[in-house]
């Protein structure tokens, strides 16, 4: 998509395009360390080391160079929703029309998700004394997101999109240790919830293959049931239906719940949910495609469009995003696509502007991962001395693709802003980790 950008939108565009590294020289530091690494020199890297007080590139490293990145891709979602989401997030749209009470999802991945826990539009349908209608005709996107891998869709990180998602939209088992025949027949040997599913669960022939298994349109579930020392809990995504939301809603309101194919007026009223800061954490610290993937979705609905993926990523693309240095090559909230596209200098202009929507760096630090501490760098780039975090930021990781993109504490108080990227490499993940590290190390107590 070609944007047409004012002349300063223009001029904005080309700052970080015009700055030369200050560090640039084959016998600096940070040089050498890269050209010296066997393990950076064997896949394809890229880095990009910025000041913000000077507005000036430290280093680059195949910055202008595109890259998949992963769950980076959830930075332009956080940035998203930090545009257009107001403080909590828009739940569910309804009309009254007599005894009718007609109901539409904005997105919100909250309702009755087994880790937010707030029950807003729950009491609200369920207190109410009119019968309970559901459309989806705002609906007009695909489950899956583009350039996602088909048969991943069994396993929780590749969650059906959907616009009222229900616990999450998955099936959680809980099995625990019980002898082999008690395991298919008791709540105590295989717990299920939402429990609407239990009678959805069939024994699966002998086979190999995963101990919980979904036909990728179905809602039937195969198992294998084995005896096990330890109790464990699985997540299997299921897949939308309207009649399955109709009938998981009258299941767990205890009334009929009706579908209806009904437009959305303009006259229908919104109720809203949880903090949308909490949200934002759950998304970046544990790095939760679903809650990236629906988040975009209430964005579209703050923004009286259509449930559809693409079209927001447009609005962000021609409104808050023109001024970055490369065009951004974005497919989807969560970073599951391989379409994604995205060069590690454009990466360094986001975190500017969404370090500009915070009054205070803590405030953004809290919702990111931090080094030694949280989210998914809770075991990853601990400060050595045993202090503090110096690193806040979210990783990215697709096989054979590892990125990190946010900021840098140095010992002297300096905040440096980074986006690593990693793609094609045929080591362990952690190999690159470990030597990511170093530079991140060396940045911290040298700069």
């Amino acid at each position: 998509m070609l944007t047409v950008l004012s002349v300063a939108a223009c001029q904005s565009s080309q700052k970080l395009t015009r700055q030369k590294p200050m560090v640039e020289a084959a016998t600096s530091p940070l040089a050498v360390m890269f050209d010296t690494s066997t393990v950076f020199t064997s896949n394809i890297t890229g880095f990009a080391l910025y000041d913000p007080v000077k507005d000036s590139m430290i280093y680059g490293q195949n910055e202008a160079r595109y890259f998949t990145p992963a769950s980076n891709t959830k930075l332009f979602t956080f940035y998203t929703g930090l545009k257009i989401l107001p403080d909590s997030l828009p739940a569910l749209e309804y009309v009254i029309r007599g005894d009718s009470l007609i109901i539409w999802g904005t997105g919100d991945p909250s309702f009755l998700h087994p880790d937010f826990g707030v029950d807003t539009v729950y009491n609200f349908l369920k207190n109410s004394n009119r019968t309970i209608y559901y459309s989806d005709s705002h609906f007009n996107d695909k489950r899956l997101g583009p350039g996602w891998a088909w048969d991943d869709y069994n396993y929780y990180y590749s969650t059906e999109k959907s616009p009222l998602p229900m616990y999450g939209n998955f099936v959680r088992f809980k099995v625990q240790e019980v002898e082999v025949e008690e395991l298919a027949k008791t709540d105590e040997g295989f717990a299920v919830s939402p429990a609407y599913f239990r009678s959805t669960i069939n024994e699966m022939p002998e086979a190999d293959g995963p101990l919980l298994y979904r036909d990728v349109d179905e809602n039937s579930f195969a198992y294998k049931p084995e005896a096990d020392t330890v109790t464990y809990t699985i997540d299997k995504p299921y897949h939308y239906t309207p009649e399955l939301i109709v009938n998981l809603l009258s299941d767990t309101l205890h009334k009929p719940v009706q579908y209806i194919e009904m437009e959305k007026p303009d006259s229908a009223k919104m109720l809203y949910s949880i903090p949308t800061d909490t949200a934002f954490k759950r998304m970046l610290k544990p790095s939760d495609n679903f809650i990236a993937e629906q988040l975009l979705y209430v964005a579209a609905s703050q923004l009286g469009m259509p449930l559809e993926t693409e079209r927001v990523i447009e609005y962000m693309q021609k409104n808050y995003l023109g001024d970055l240095p490369d065009e951004p090559q974005w497919a989807d909230g969560s970073g599951l696509s391989r379409y994604n596209l995205f060069t590690p200098r454009s990466m360094i202009r986001l975190l500017e502007k969404i370090s500009a929507e915070f009054d205070y760096d803590e405030n953004l630090f809290a919702l990111l991962p931090a080094g030694g501490e949280s989210g998914t760098i809770s075991n990853l780039y601990a400060n050595r001395d045993g202090g503090s975090p110096y690193v806040f930021a979210k990783t990215g990781t697709l096989s054979n693709n590892h990125c990190l993109t946010g900021f840098i504490i140095t010992e002297t108080g300096r905040k440096l802003l980074f986006s690593f990227m990693n793609n094609h490499y045929v080591t362990p993940t952690y190999v690159v980790q470990n030597e990511m590290e170093k530079i991140l190390w060396y940045i911290h107590e040298n700069l």
